[in-house]
C-alpha cells in the first residue's frame, strides 16, 4: 500500500519536472545557433550555423560575412516572439545548455536550415530540409562556404559547399576569418587577443590600449558583438 501511495506521489510530479526543464521567454540572439534567454546560453541542438567571424562567397563570388548574415536573419525572424526550449539537461564544451527551441510555436532549428542559414548536425531530423535549402541555392548555399564545424578545423583541403563554382581563390577567402583587420559588421567591435600568459583579452572602443591592439589572425586576434560573446569565449575585460 505505501509503496503504491509512493509510486503515485511520483508519477503526480514527473510532469512537473519535465515542464521544469523548459526555458521560455524572449532571447538574445548571439550567433546563428546561440541564444540568451534571460542569464542561460542555449546552444540549439540538431544543427550547426557559422560564427559570426566565417566569411563565404556569395553568390557572385564576392567575400561575404555568412556567419554575421545568419545571426542577423534569426534576429530579424524572431523580434518580439516568444523561445520555448526544451531539455536543458546536456551541456556542451562552453558551458551552454543544449536544447531544442520552438518560436511562437515553431521549430526555429527547422526555420534556419531551410533557410540555408544553418546545416543538420549530429541528426538526420532537418536532412530534408537541408535538401530544399540547397536545391533553392537558399542562405550559404547561394553561393560557396565550408561546414562549420569543418572550418573550425580547416585546412587546405577542407571540402568547399555550395552552389557557386568557387573561383581559384576561393580557398585563400574561406579559410580566413573576418577576425582580420576590419570588423566584420558595426555592430561587433569589441577586440580580442591573447597576452603573454596565454589569457585572452577583450577591449572594448572605450578601452585606453583599444586602439593599439592589431587585429591579426596570426596573433589569435577576433571579433566579438558583445562583452558576453567575450565572456562565452572565455575572455575577460583588460584592466586598464
Amino acid at each position: 500500500m505505501r509503496q503504491t501511495i509512493l509510486f503515485a506521489m511520483m508519477a503526480c510530479l514527473l510532469p512537473a519536472a519535465a515542464q521544469a526543464t523548459d526555458i521560455t521567454g524572449q532571447a538574445k540572439v548571439r550567433e546563428g545557433d546561440t541564444v540568451m534567454i534571460g542569464t542561460t546560453r542555449i546552444r540549439l541542438s540538431g544543427i550547426d550555423a557559422p560564427s559570426v567571424d566565417q566569411l563565404c562567397l556569395n553568390n557572385k563570388g564576392e567575400r561575404w560575412t555568412c556567419g554575421v548574415a545568419a545571426r542577423d536573419e534569426l534576429i530579424k525572424h524572431t523580434d518580439g516572439k516568444t523561445w520555448t526550449c526544451h531539455g536543458g539537461q546536456a551541456h556542451d564544451r562552453r558551458g551552454r545548455v543544449v536544447a531544442r527551441c520552438d518560436v511562437d510555436h515553431e521549430d526555429i532549428q527547422k526555420w534556419l536550415v531551410r533557410s540555408g542559414w544553418a546545416l543538420a548536425r549530429l541528426s538526420h531530423d532537418y536532412d530534408a530540409d537541408e535538401k530544399a535549402a540547397r536545391d533553392a541555392k537558399a542562405g550559404m548555399w547561394q553561393g560557396a562556404f565550408i561546414a562549420p564545424w569543418d572550418w573550425r578545423i580547416r585546412n587546405k583541403k577542407t571540402t568547399i559547399l555550395g552552389a557557386t563554382k568557387p573561383p581559384e581563390s576561393a580557398h585563400a577567402i574561406l579559410l580566413a576569418s573576418a577576425s582580420g583587420p576590419v570588423a566584420p559588421s558595426p555592430d561587433c567591435t569589441i577586440k580580442g587577443n591573447v597576452n603573454r600568459a596565454g589569457e585572452c583579452i577583450y577591449h572594448k572602443p572605450t578601452s585606453r590600449w583599444y586602439a593599439r591592439i592589431e587585429m591579426k589572425i596570426s596573433k589569435g586576434t577576433r571579433w566579438f558583438c558583445s562583452v558576453e560573446e567575450a565572456e562565452a569565449a572565455g575572455c575577460r575585460e583588460t584592466r586598464r
